[in-house]
């Protein structure tokens, strides 16, 4: 008898974007109302009420014991706890990806908070996870400022690789007089670029092809990333759009010359020629240096008329291709409560750069109240991810918070009523 074995069709690897608070949830909305294909979206949320106007098909509202849908009050430790009292459901929402894109607006409580969290449960769930987030406006805030800092250490450590879109730096693009609302949907739609100049890559069939394996070897275990766009019309289209996108200010004016690795998407229209890919390209090449890991597609969008965007992503600053050295006898720091189990990178171990000495470690809180979002320098490096057997041997169990009794008048938890920004505001951007 024989047996005859039939391969099964290839599989596009399946992405999920996951928005994390208000900032999170608008980009999701955004991307869906902009019809980015091939990725399903997930919003999760403290605020019910925010929730419930998402256009995502997965909802998840987290946290409804502690914060009874109010939100976190722009309280990264109580974004943590929300998340931790939905751990499961959101293992069971990122379950089968393959590549997981999360994004927030950091310096809230919901997006500071969870983010760094889910990032974490993606990778250990053997997901690539890219954090695509944006920095508070400074107008927002020091207070603000700060929580984000401290939450993009804890999502840098998360994450394979994290994509920070300063809104600051938006205001020299969209210029002055500009309204809020516009503002906001200028960094909705830079957060949309970046997703989209990836997830493109992977699922369209274009002129020069990247599969999954080509992105993963450049945004794997790579730290801190930086991204340009560029436009180029005309005769010398290729040569604006490769400039400007290496010359974006969305690059905060740092070169990407000594990236590890970067990553190009040239996307036009049906008259994109291959010469202008090369042109794109070499300048790319050129400005990244010589030991750059350079991966590039080339995809046509017959609704670009006459148009080529670059989308530049470099990556591998500060972990490059060095392997990570273990730290035993460490736990992961955390944003506050209950001591979680420690968990190890997936791949790789941690590196420690020439002439940085490790922080001095601290001892953990064993009290029922969140702990103060303390910032990195403070806490432990974490460890690296371990064998599911042995980390369940270091765990400890996570208790939840009690339930605060209801009564007739619902009522927001023990949250800080002095914010720095009005409610409306801070809405669209926990």
């Amino acid at each position: 008898m024989i047996f005859e074995y039939e391969d099964p069709m290839p599989q596009n690897a399946r992405m999920k974007v996951v928005g994390v608070g208000g900032g999170g949830g608008n980009a999701v909305n955004r991307m869906i109302e902009e019809d980015l294909e091939g990725v399903e979206f997930i919003s999760v949320n403290t605020d019910a009420q925010v929730l419930k106007m998402s256009k995502a098909p997965v909802k998840l509202q987290i946290g409804q014991k502690l914060t009874r849908g109010l939100g976190a009050g722009a309280r990264p430790d109580v974004g943590a706890q929300a998340l931790e009292e939905n751990r499961e459901e959101m293992r069971k929402a990122l379950e089968g990806a393959d590549l997981v894109f999360i994004t927030a607006g950091m310096g809230g409580g919901t997006g500071t908070g969870a983010a760094p969290l889910i990032a974490e449960m993606a990778r250990e769930m053997g997901a690539l996870t890219i954090a695509i987030v944006t920095k508070p406006f400074l107008f927002e805030g020091k207070k603000r400022m700060r929580q984000a800092e401290e939450g993009l250490q804890e999502l840098k450590r998360a994450a394979d690789t994290m994509i920070v879109v300063p809104n600051e730096r938006l205001l020299s693009v969209v210029g002055k007089g500009t309204s809020f609302k516009d503002a906001l949907k200028k960094a909705d739609e830079v957060l949309l670029h970046a997703t989209q100049g990836i997830s493109d890559l992977i699922r369209v069939t274009g002129e020069v092809n990247v599969d999954f394996a080509d992105v993963r070897t450049i945004m794997s275990n790579r730290g801190a990333a930086l991204m340009g766009t560029g436009f180029g019309r005309g005769e010398n289209r290729s040569v604006e759009a490769a400039q400007e996108a290496i010359s974006s200010p969305l690059l905060d004016n740092i070169s990407i010359s000594g990236a590890a690795g970067v990553l190009i998407n040239i996307t036009g229209g049906m008259d994109l020629a291959i010469d202008e890919v090369t042109t794109i390209s070499s300048i790319i090449q050129e400005a990244a240096g010589d030991e750059a890991e350079i991966i590039f597609g080339a995809v046509h969008d017959g609704s670009m008329k006459e148009e080529v965007r670059v989308t530049v992503i470099a990556t591998g600053f500060e972990r490059g291709d060095a392997a990570f050295v273990p730290h035993d006898n460490v736990i992961r720091p955390h944003f506050g409560g209950t001591p979680r189990p420690e968990v190890r990178p997936l791949t790789g171990s941690r590196t420690v750069l020439p002439g940085h000495d490790a922080p001095a470690p601290f001892a953990p809180r064993t009290g029922r109240e969140p702990a103060p979002f303390q910032p990195r320098h403070e806490r432990e490096p974490d460890r690296d991810r371990e064998a599911p057997a042995a980390r369940e041997a270091h765990s400890t169990p996570v208790t939840r918070l009690p339930v605060p009794p209801r009564s007739d008048e619902r009522k927001a938890p023990n949250l800080p009523s002095d914010l720095e920004i009005p409610t409306f505001i801070r809405r669209q951007m926990d």
